[in-house]
């Protein structure tokens, strides 16, 4: 079992971070130099792929926001959600980033116009202290998306945030519900029996395992991603496979996003978000399916690729690491384009509403080493 714990360390390590960059500033000023600020360069041009590691990690780039008569706004906004953060760590409070966009209306010139140049700022901060280990969940801005939902056989532990005390969530007994994770997971303990878990791209795929209670048949977690998982989920998942030491299959449409956006999230991460590759994805997640081949060996309902779905397949191809790395993905989505079409999970209910169940992920589950990489 993995026991909770207050963070506090973590959170000591937070504000630390926090006001070393802010005396470095105030050092600069008081020697009459211009302060500096470094952000690493969140793009797929400034990651590298090593599969040891298994994950997409930050490059060397930088770009660099120097106090001047230009950046002097921006400066300031920088340094005053810095401070709202340490505020939100002391008082052990939250801001999602509408929150942080509504609060900046108190801070006079420095006040923000527009949400997107507020979420800007705070990307940066983000990944400015990426640098240190710390992550935006750590620094206390929130998202607003789903975490995400559970089933199964697996034990939460939460904790009551005014008195400490520990709360056990048991994610069988949920009835027609799931389990939903929090937006942040790192508190979170877990013990399970489960010999797997198996990530879901779709709320109905997941609400129909979850409904005939799939995990119990196959001793198993499943988890609805929804999409793109949050960062939540991914995290959830991480943590989960990493202190139970089970493995992770994905289920997921066979489509250039689901394969290339969703998948690929998952398990190494994206471009964008390097800075936290290391925290948030999960480099052990395997590829159940749906396949190419899963499409005629199941002779599956397709629907036309559109120009957008080819265009997202062959810029994954010649642009994206991951599909350098693993020729079985490259092939698998030069096959995809060649035949056309895609296809999603529910087209296996052409063979009846519960062949997934019965049928096709007993079939799968039983032969993990014929998993996509």
């Amino acid at each position: 079992m993995s026991e909770v714990t207050i963070n506090s360390k973590l959170d000591q390590i937070t504000i630390e971070s926090i006001e070393k960059v802010a005396r470095q500033v105030y050092d600069k000023i008081n020697r009459l130099s211009k302060p500096v600020m470094d952000f690493p360069v969140r793009s797929l041009q400034n990651v590298k792929y090593d599969t040891r590691r298994g994950y997409f990690e930050m490059g060397r780039h930088k770009k660099q926001r120097t106090l001047t008569v230009n950046t002097v706004k921006t400066f300031a906004q920088t340094l005053r959600m810095m401070a709202l953060s340490k505020e939100l760590v002391v008082t052990n409070d939250f801001a999602t980033k509408r929150d942080a966009y509504y609060q900046s209306k108190n801070w006079g010139e420095a006040m923000f116009h527009e949400q997107d140049e507020s979420d800007t700022v705070m990307d940066d901060i983000e990944a400015m202290f990426s640098l240190h280990g710390v992550s935006r969940e750590e620094l206390r801005f929130l998202p607003e998306e789903h975490g995400g939902a559970v089933g199964g056989e697996l034990i939460v532990y939460d904790r009551d945030r005014e008195t400490g005390e520990t709360i056990e969530i048991d994610c069988t007994r949920f009835g027609s519900g799931a389990y939903s994770i929090p937006k942040r997971v790192d508190h979170l303990g877990f013990k399970t029996s489960a010999k797997f878990i198996l990530a879901i791209e779709t709320g109905g795929v997941f609400d129909r395992l979850q409904y005939h209670k799939f995990w119990k048949k196959m001793n198993c977690i499943i988890i609805g991603m929804g999409g793109v998982p949050s960062r939540a989920c991914r995290r959830f998942v991480r943590r989960l496979s990493d202190e139970m030491k089970i493995p992770v299959y994905a289920f997921v449409d066979c489509d250039p996003y689901g394969i290339s956006n969703i998948y690929r999230t998952l398990k190494v991460g994206s471009g964008n978000a390097a800075h936290i590759n290391q925290f948030f994805c999960v480099p052990q997640a395997r590829y159940l399916g749906v396949t190419p081949e899963d499409i005629r060996r199941y002779k599956l309902p397709t629907h036309p690729l559109k120009d957008v779905d080819i265009k997202r397949a062959r810029d994954a191809l010649k642009n994206d690491p991951f599909f350098h790395v693993h020729k079985k993905w490259a092939d698998a989505m030069e096959d995809l384009i060649n035949m056309g079409v895609r296809a999603e999970q529910q087209a296996l209910a052409k063979w009846g509403l519960n062949f997934v169940i019965d049928e096709y992920l007993p079939a799968k589950i039983a032969n993990p080493g014929q998993f996509l990489p």
